[in-house]
């Protein structure tokens, strides 16, 4: 879905750069997401890449424990699946950062719609 992200943000940032900094790796994006949940309350394309942001690093980490229960039990199918959930948290990432860059609202199966409803 395509919206313009008009307006300043309380961020100091423009919506789109807001946006791709919330998908930013190392703990970046997870602490600009969560700024952006408690101070902009009137964006509402930041708000929804923030809860997306925030629902997305949710998943990976999820998904990790997963797998790390997984290694566990058998560690060369564990590795294979650490590699793959790399490249899932790595790829995926850099697709959202770039949909937000993009003035992209773009919506992912499931956390996309709870982040719309909460944003």
């Amino acid at each position: 879905m395509s919206t313009s992200a008009p307006g300043p943000t309380k961020l100091g940032v423009a919506p789109n750069v807001g946006g791709l900094l919330c998908y930013a790796p190392c703990g970046i994006g997870l602490i600009v997401s969560v700024v952006a949940v408690v101070i902009e309350k009137e964006n509402r394309f930041l708000r929804f890449h923030a809860f997306q942001s925030l629902l997305w690093a949710g998943a990976l980490i999820a998904a990790g424990l997963a797998v790390a229960i997984v290694s566990a039990i058998s560690g060369t199918l564990g590795m294979l699946l650490n590699v793959l959930l790399l490249i899932v948290a790595v790829g995926g990432s850099l697709f959202l950062a770039f949909k937000a860059y993009s003035n992209e609202q773009f919506e992912l199966p499931q956390l996309g719609a709870l982040a719309k409803q909460w944003s």
